[in-house]
């Protein structure tokens, strides 16, 4: 067991020796062993005392606060982090070159040719569909085209991105029934039940990679593809970009496969939005866990070799 997810209202966590004890209306229901643990997600509204916070951070178990309903990050505790003050130097002065523009743009490549993967899979999948899904993934292909031929203003990247973008999800929304009500990606808050899958694995995949750059001695604001912005970590935007997809064909299979349908959503009637409702999220906790086991290391992967190609001076490209 990596990672512990804490869903329950009105929760009190202590530590208790080596685990972690948890208890309800002054009652223990439970246990769990704090050795084996990488990661605990707590969600709503939990009261955690301060002897277990230090152990999780001595551990360097990370510790991701969700809100209730709608599952918005609200922040995260860490453990001491790596401080290799040359390699965050260096990752500034490279996004002041180049290098930039470079990563941006395999970034973009690479997550553009997992679109059409995806795409490409689904055709052979739903035939029905052909038409459309040709369409895009012919879209996409002059895309990938245009971004290999060299080097790109940011302003065209970003362009060539977005039309990749929007010609992927018009394809990607046919793949889902229409009583989804999914017929394009919007957020903040999602407005439908794939929308609001699609918001939370992305959420809990961003955060998973920031965790990495951090460990790695990266700056995780400092980005390549994404601009700088007040309070966002642009460099872990950059990187999960290629998983996107991943992440697009996880939602798709759970729904494929009715592990969550459209009855588990509601709407909240204080705030505009989706959100998948508490018994559903039980289901949904090990399910993604089970998928995001198979994708961990790629994401560790991801930053240490960003870090070695920062250091070595490499073209991002050049391998």
């Amino acid at each position: 067991m990596g990672t512990l997810y804490l869903d329950r209202k009105d929760m009190s966590l202590k530590l208790d020796g080596n685990a972690i004890a948890a208890y309800a209306q002054g009652e223990r229901q439970g246990s769990i062993p704090i050795h084996p643990l990488k990661r605990v997600v707590i969600v709503g509204n939990a009261l955690i005392e301060t002897p277990l916070l230090h152990r999780l951070a001595g551990e360097d178990i990370s510790v991701v606060f969700l809100s209730g309903k709608q599952l918005q990050f609200r922040g995260m505790l860490h453990g001491k982090l790596h401080n290799n003050g040359i390699l965050r130097v260096r990752q500034y002065e490279k996004s002041l070159t180049a290098f930039a523009s470079e990563t941006a743009r395999e970034l973009v490549v690479r997550k553009t040719q997992g679109q059409r993967a995806l795409l490409a899979d689904a055709r052979e999948r739903r035939p029905a569909l052909r038409l459309s899904l040709t369409t895009a993934m012919q879209t996409l292909d002059g895309v990938i085209e245009t971004l290999c031929n060299g080097p790109l203003e940011t302003e065209s990247l970003m362009g060539l991105e977005g039309g990749a973008s929007a010609a992927y999800f018009s394809a990607y929304t046919e793949l889902f029934p229409p009583s989804l009500g999914f017929e394009k990606r919007n957020r903040r808050p999602p407005r439908d039940p794939v929308n609001a899958m699609l918001s939370l694995c992305y959420t809990l995949m961003h955060y998973e990679m920031v965790r990495e750059i951090e460990a790695i001695g990266l700056d995780p604001v400092i980005g390549f593809l994404h601009a700088f912005d007040y309070g966002r970590e642009s460099l872990a935007c950059d990187l999960v970009e290629p998983y996107r997809p991943e992440a697009d064909r996880f939602v798709w299979e759970i729904f494929r496969e009715r592990l969550i349908a459209d009855r588990d959503f509601a709407e909240d009637d204080e705030k505009p939005g989706c959100y998948l409702k508490k018994e559903a999220r039980k289901r949904f906790y090990p399910v993604y866990e089970d998928w995001a086991k198979t994708k961990r290391p790629l994401w560790t992967e991801e930053a240490r070799n960003l870090a070695r190609r920062i250091v070595d001076g490499k073209d991002p490209l050049s391998d």
